[in-house]
């Protein structure tokens, strides 16, 4: 193997670029590695560009022996794209045409339909960067994407502490009611995402994916003990009491979509990058990394879908409503 300059201390952020862990004892002397984490990841980058593009790989070639991943992976990116686009500006649209009759927890649904209407943009180059692209521009760009959505959970927990405070804590909450605090506070998750998201960009910020470790963790703890305690709640209330009490009804909906996102798109990465080290480089890197992150990344069109499933959608006919007695009825 050629010789290789080693920086114990560097390690990447997820969703590093997947590289080619075989070619490894062929590279040509012109080549600059860099040594990464336990995980053995050789990042490369030609010395200069008469050898840009010769030792050049695809993601997709780097990842051949499993095509079927990657497959996957696009599908569900290009379903975001297809799906969760309209879906999301859909649900911008309820939120504005509903501001007079908005709940408080609103605001956070409406700036995640931003978030996630941002990330839903990103299919064509990201195809373009695992099939055709070898050059590493791409991969900042993709990189500040990546690091948008890996914050869309502190909305998620936004929404979850939000209808905790108005079942477990109704007093406290009805003194915070006013909407500025929520305002400030996804002022704040906006900091934290654009901030993390520019850092991963950077891409050498040494230990820097102990940062979305720390986060996943800590949101998914969030969202499931508020729903459990809310779930516990309104348990405790009964069913005559929950008819009698439509703002408990409607936190118990709510209650239901953050825990099927919870289960079915962050569950996958919660549950398998801690044990990154058990699997071979090359599983990891081709197979598990994109499957954890195909069910998280999903979530952008899962999430507004959900939302409009339980929601009154006003349909227009020549300047009139078309569906009165749908509208009419209860959502």
């Amino acid at each position: 193997m050629a010789s290789t300059g080693k920086f114990p201390g560097h390690k990447p952020p997820f969703r590093q670029r997947p590289l080619d862990l075989h070619c490894c004892d062929t590279l040509s002397p012109g080549m600059e590695f860099f040594y990464i984490n336990s995980s053995v990841l050789y990042i490369h980058k030609p010395a200069n560009n008469s050898t840009a593009g010769a030792g050049e790989m695809t993601v997709y070639a780097r990842c051949r022996a499993m095509p079927e991943v990657l497959l996957f992976y696009l599908t569900l990116q290009f379903i975001n794209m297809f799906l969760g686009i309209p879906a999301n500006l859909m649900v911008l649209w309820l939120l504005h045409k509903n501001k007079a009759d908005s709940s408080t927890s609103d605001i956070f649904i409406m700036h995640l339909a931003i978030l996630d209407t941002f990330f839903c943009l990103i299919p064509p180059l990201e195809l373009a960067n695992i099939v055709y692209l070898t050059t590493s521009s791409t991969w900042y760009v993709l990189r500040f994407f990546y690091g948008v959505k890996d914050s869309s959970p502190l909305f998620l927990s936004c929404i979850c502490l939000d209808r905790y405070m108005a079942v477990r804590h109704p007093v406290v909450f009805t003194q915070l009611k006013d909407r500025r605090h929520r305002a400030v506070c996804a002022g704040v998750v906006w900091l934290v995402t654009l901030a993390y998201a520019a850092a991963k960009c950077v891409g050498n910020i040494v230990n820097f994916e102990k940062a979305f470790t720390v986060m996943i963790l800590g949101a998914f703890a969030c969202m499931v003990f508020c729903n459990l305690a809310i779930l516990g709640a309104l348990r405790q209330s009964g069913p005559g009491r929950d008819e009698a009490h439509p703002v408990k009804k409607k936190a118990f909906k709510m209650v239901l979509i953050i825990l099927a996102i919870i289960v079915f798109n962050y569950f996958p990465p919660v549950a398998l990058f801690p044990f990154q080290e058990y699997f071979s480089q090359d599983v990891f890197r081709c197979y598990i990394h994109y499957i954890a992150f195909g069910f998280m990344d999903i979530s952008s069109s899962i999430q507004p879908v959900l939302y409009l499933s339980r929601e009154r959608i006003p349909c227009c006919c020549c300047g009139r409503p078309c569906c009165a007695e749908t509208a009419a009825g209860p959502s």
